[in-house]
């Protein structure tokens, strides 16, 4: 298990250490100490027992020491208990969502971009129980390292399938409002399914270089890390230079392809359609519960997962910087918290834009998610069907059929209203 292991220890205390020892006892205290941080200082990243070379911030994060304040003890108690309830609540809630629109309801465009989104919901909460166990053990990676790296690669799949999955929902708002006959003739189920394949894959892809490079690393004090090792494959002339451009590549390509570039995509939809709707108002076309669903889901996304790719890219300068590295290490555990809660909070704004959710949700789930999965075209026919004018719209024929039998009766004169007659009158 490298330097950290027990068989390490246990032969770093022989004869070569006990010299050591006695050397150093003939030193001024001062003298000793100075020497036993000159030689901390000066270890070389090459350190342990299997020769693995490690980047310069990994070597200071392995000689991190475990606090021992109780109320950090506390601290970490709460968090645990925090973590599993809100794994507990994400697993149930979007394994409803995911098996009452994907079982109970009917097939549609809208439906699809749901249900895909709440399977990579579903994804990113099954994983945050592997996170709440690394925190309860003392924050130590305890699972392998192929759980390391499985657990490392559905938190990246699930950050990048919901980026994409947010921008095409919006970009398929957009074509439909711009291009309606070309979104009458090609806007299909099977379409929106194809989409979501080829958005799952381009999602994998990106999430290949994030299980390459997570390992288990092996710290002083006993403790685990699961982290990057960006240094496993080809670690070239220069480790350090090495270290600081793969890392700096890593936290920039995700920032941009799974924030930036959604959220750019979100914006340009949203402006070509609110230009659209302000030239050529249409009654019809008026933002929906589906619209106001999009945009929490958007609003949700970017404010749980900015923080997260913030100190990301802090942590890529803090290769370069060392004085950024305790600000990192401190924040970055709080801001992936933050970025899991966004795979529970998308369920509960399902239920949040749905009106009289109380009613619905004693009939039941279906009944809310039918009320707000609905295209925006077609929640404005629905409303115009169920509005009193409709309703005596859809009585007239009735009336008008009435009024054609009374004028019949006129045309055929006083014969045909004497033979009514006796009729009438013996009934």
């Amino acid at each position: 298990m490298g330097w950290a292991s027990p068989e390490w220890s246990s032969w770093s205390t022989g004869k070569r250490w006990t010299l050591a020892t006695g050397w150093r006892s003939l030193l001024p205290p001062a003298c000793s100490s100075h020497t036993a941080r000159l030689r901390a200082e000066s270890r070389p990243p090459m350190a342990n027992a299997s020769l693995r070379l490690l980047c310069p911030v990994l070597e200071q994060m392995s000689r991190l020491q475990a606090h021992g304040n109780s109320s950090l003890r506390y601290m970490d108690h709460a968090s645990v208990t925090l973590h599993g309830l809100v794994a507990l609540l994400g697993l149930v809630e979007n394994a409803l969502i995911v098996f009452v629109v994907g079982c109970r309801m009917r097939q549609t465009v809208v439906t699809t971009w749901a249900l895909h989104l709440a399977l990579s919901d579903l994804l990113a909460s099954a994983s945050l129980p592997f996170f709440t166990y690394f925190l309860a053990v003392g924050h130590s990676w305890e699972l392998g390292p192929a759980f390391c790296k499985l657990y490392s690669s559905v938190f990246f799949l699930n950050m990048f399938a919901s980026g994409f999955l947010l921008s095409t929902i919006s970009l398929d708002r957009c074509v439909r409002v711009v291009y309606p006959v070309w979104a009458q003739n090609h806007r299909s189920v099977g379409a929106a399914r194809r989409v979501c394949a080829a958005l799952w894959a381009v999602a994998l892809l990106n999430t290949a270089p994030y299980f390459v490079f997570r390992d288990t690393i092996p710290r002083r004090d006993g403790r685990t890390m699961c982290y990057y090792d960006v240094l496993a494959l080809a670690p070239g002339g220069d480790p350090a230079a090495t270290c600081g451009r793969r890392q700096a590549a890593l936290a920039g390509s995700k920032f941009l392809l799974a924030f930036v570039l959604p959220l750019g995509d979100i914006a340009a939809s949203h402006a070509v359609l609110s230009a659209r709707l302000r030239r050529r108002p249409q009654a019809g076309l008026r933002p929906g519960r589906f619209a106001c669903l999009v945009a929490a889901a958007v609003a949700a996304f970017a404010l749980c997962w900015g923080p997260y790719h913030a100190f990301s890219l802090l942590e890529a300068r803090a290769h370069v910087v060392p004085a950024l590295r305790p600000l990192a290490w401190r924040g970055l555990p709080y801001v992936t918290s933050l970025a899991f809660i966004n795979s529970v909070v998308n369920p509960l704004l399902y239920v949040l834009t749905c009106p009289d959710v109380g009613r619905k949700l004693r009939r039941s789930l279906r009944a809310v998610l039918e009320s707000v999965l609905v295209d925006d075209g077609e929640a404005g026919s629905r409303r115009r069907r169920s509005s009193p004018g409709v309703t005596a719209a859809a009585s007239s024929p009735s009336l008008s059929s009435a009024g054609r039998c009374a004028l019949l009766r006129w045309l055929r004169g006083p014969a045909a209203l004497g033979s009514d007659g006796p009729r009438s009158t013996s009934g």
